[in-house]
């Protein structure tokens, strides 16, 4: 009995542990957001801004065309977010019910997938977008994130659709559904939870994401949030610590929200068709 609270307690206490390493770098972003200069340049610095202002914001704002960077933001990851899923939607279907070749060489494209280092794969995929002449172009760099997300969009799809009985698309096929009808009428309407937690989880990857929009957008009217962030920083490699972090803040904001929202559809996500009924 002892043995078991005292396993218990240093489980906790570890979880504790790491959910402080977690909140740290946000508590200190969100803290020197509302640091004045001075305080920015103390020698002993504090978790509570003593003097709280908001000029860095303003600064931040005058510096910065961070409202043109968030909207391309925002279209680019919404635009990707909708077509990935249109696309993952049926193909996570098809990978669920048919136990295939195909459908298990799918699913072991996503898992490689998810590994694959982002640097092997940018010169190549530079040199295609060349091409076609999408470099420095939205509609480029939504064609790269619709591509990237749709692996995990499949993973999460896949799980949703495994935990609809297929009892209610046999009763569908007998009433005379054929395989579209009943994707449309019966399941997806069952998947609508799970369509959304992926959708949003597929834009707050595209939100977040930086290394592709730095590469492929060359001008400052195209650049997405995460890259005008950068220019916060001098050529020497000196940060405006002030406007970097109340710029940073108000970026992370969307994906904190987001995600406080679909967490728990995340993890049923993942976990749905774990069990057989």
């Amino acid at each position: 009995m002892r043995t078991s609270t005292t396993g218990r307690v240093g489980q906790y206490a570890a979880l504790l542990a790491y959910l402080v390493f977690l909140a740290f770098p946000f508590l200190w972003l969100v803290s020197t957001a509302f640091k004045s200069p001075r305080e920015l340049g103390s020698l002993h610095p504090t978790w509570i801004p003593r003097d709280p202002t908001l000029d860095n914001f303003r600064q931040a704002f005058d510096e910065q065309p961070l409202l043109r960077a968030a909207g391309n933001s925002l279209l680019a990851a919404s635009v990707a977010a909708v077509i990935a899923v249109l696309i993952a939607t049926p193909l996570a279907y098809v990978m669920a019910r048919r136990r295939t070749r195909l459908a298990k060489a799918a699913t072991g494209w996503v898992v490689v997938s998810q590994a694959f280092p982002l640097v092997l794969v940018i010169i190549p995929l530079f040199l295609v977008l060349k091409n076609l002449r999408l470099i420095n172009s939205l509609v480029g760099l939504v064609l790269v994130y619709v591509v990237w997300a749709l692996p995990f969009a499949l993973w999460m799809l896949v799980g949703y659709v495994r935990a609809v009985p297929t009892e209610l698309e046999e009763a569908a096929a007998v009433d005379g559904a054929g395989r579209l009808r009943t994707l449309v009428s019966v399941t997806a309407p069952l998947l609508a939870p799970g369509i959304v937690a992926t959708a949003l989880f597929a834009f707050i990857t595209a939100w977040n994401e930086f290394f592709f929009a730095l590469v492929l957008l060359k001008t400052s009217d195209k650049q997405t949030l995460p890259v005008v962030l950068t220019h916060f920083i001098g050529a020497e490699g000196v940060a405006d610590l002030g406007p970097l972090a109340a710029a940073a803040f108000l970026a992370t904001l969307p994906s904190l929200i987001i995600f406080a929202i679909i967490q728990r559809r995340i993890t049923g996500g993942m976990l749905a068709g774990a069990v057989k009924s």
